[in-house]
């Protein structure tokens, strides 16, 4: 038995759902072929003791196919890769190793070119678009480029260092011999699959809308989140490393990662949605990276082309939630920590002490920011805390802040319960 904590930002009603971890997920995807039928009567769910009340908010018969879909492997050319397999629920739907890129295309040898985003928290991320003050905000992916979780979708199936489908047709083809194409016909019409360039937009809406109503995308769930309604305390660590975390004078972490509610009382995502150039060190284990010509330029080289013309973007990466940080094993775009200590510890000593994380050249000076070219070194982010220190300089933090902030991290990761004091 599984205990779900659900919480609804727009109410702040708690509530508790029950299932059975072994029969949930055939019994949400059983109820599709009804819930389309009568158009979108909810079906009471009777396994595990459920019921209509427990289950007061079921996946709407769409979101169910779009659940499916996020889980078929045999929607890729492999036959072994899925949504699901770069972004597994267990850790808080991002990849669940180390690697800095997955292996894709037909026969899962092929190497990415980014490390695997989490997908949680991105239902109220907007289009690209910049700010009233020119800031870079929003999109999808690390450079922006999709312009909605739909668009988004798209994506992973076409892209042969992934799902590696050669087209359109080729991935509704293998959709329509899925052990769910039925459901798919009863909600999308008998027709649909006549029609690939249709079938596929309504597979991309399915996705997205699975990933807009199931809970877990947006669970809110973690220590932290109980914290702000009152009903924990940070221990002492983690109270320490919440002030760093939000003292613009040290770890200036909530400038990009808000920890406060909004004016509306909703909870934080820890993303200001921006860019930013961290001057990262280059990561060798990327295949792409052993052409010393080839940099990953971020916004200003994104496939759209818009932005080829805005050289101030080139090496600025999306600012990820901070939500589930914990559970991650490789960090940044180009998976070049993989440890959560030192991804803060660079934050705050990257040029304090730049031996630690950059090469030395053959004069013996060290090459810092070496995965940005000497052309665009100027974009890296030196002005604001903690980066606004040089070589010799005191860092920012100390290994024991470093650990606070650390430990108050560790209280964003979802699935957080409580501990019950004994009497």
């Amino acid at each position: 038995m599984r205990i779900d904590i659900i919480y609804n930002n727009a109410t702040h009603i708690h509530f508790l759902t029950g299932f059975c971890m072994n029969l949930a997920h055939i019994t949400r995807f059983s109820v599709i072929p009804l819930v389309a039928l009568l158009g979108g009567v909810l079906t009471v769910l009777s396994a595990c003791g459920g019921s209509s009340a427990e289950n007061a908010n079921p996946l709407s018969a769409k979101a169910q196919l779009g659940e499916k879909i996020f889980h078929d492997v045999s929607l890729s050319a492999s036959g072994q890769q899925s949504c699901a397999s770069c972004h597994e629920s267990a850790n808080g739907h991002a990849q669940a190793n180390a690697l800095p890129a997955q292996l894709g295309g037909v026969h899962l040898t092929l190497q990415g070119n980014r490390t695997s985003p989490s997908l949680r928290y991105l239902a109220t991320n907007t289009a690209f678009h910049f700010d009233a003050e020119g800031t870079p905000t929003g999109g999808f992916f690390f450079d922006g480029r999709a312009t909605s979780l739909q668009d988004q979708a798209r994506g992973p199936f076409l892209n042969p260092l992934e799902m590696a489908n050669t087209s359109i047709a080729e991935v509704v083809q293998r959709l329509e011999k899925s052990a769910y194409a039925d459901a798919f016909r009863a909600v999308y019409g008998q027709q649909v699959f006549n029609q690939p360039e249709v079938a596929f937009t309504f597979m991309t809406e399915a996705l997205a809308l699975y990933q807009k109503e199931d809970a877990d995308f947006n669970a809110y769930t973690s220590k932290y989140d109980e914290y702000l309604r009152g009903k924990v305390t940070l221990n002492a660590q983690e109270a320490r490393g919440l002030a760093l975390f939000r003292d613009q004078t040290k770890g200036n972490c909530a400038a990009c990662h808000p920890a406060d509610k909004a004016a509306d009382g909703s909870h934080p995502l820890f993303t200001d949605f921006t860019y930013d150039n961290l001057g990262l060190p280059r990561n060798m284990a990327l295949q792409q990276n052993a052409n010393p010509a080839f940099f990953d330029l971020g916004l200003c080289d994104r496939s759209t082309g818009d932005l080829k013309e805005r050289t101030e973007l080139c090496g600025a990466f999306k600012v990820p939630s901070l939500r589930n940080v914990g559970l991650r094993k490789t960090f940044f775009h180009n998976g070049s920590f993989q440890s959560l200590e030192e991804a803060v510890r660079f934050y705050v000593q990257r040029d304090t002490h730049p031996e630690k994380w950059y090469p030395r050249k053959a004069d013996g000076s060290v090459d810092s920011y070496n995965d940005v070219p000497a052309l665009y070194k100027a974009n890296v982010n030196t002005t604001e805390a903690p980066y606004d220190r040089k070589w010799g300089d005191m860092p920012a933090l100390s290994d024991s802040e470093i650990q606070d902030v650390v430990a108050f991290l560790l209280t964003l990761n979802d699935g957080y319960v409580s501990t019950p004091s004994r009497k």
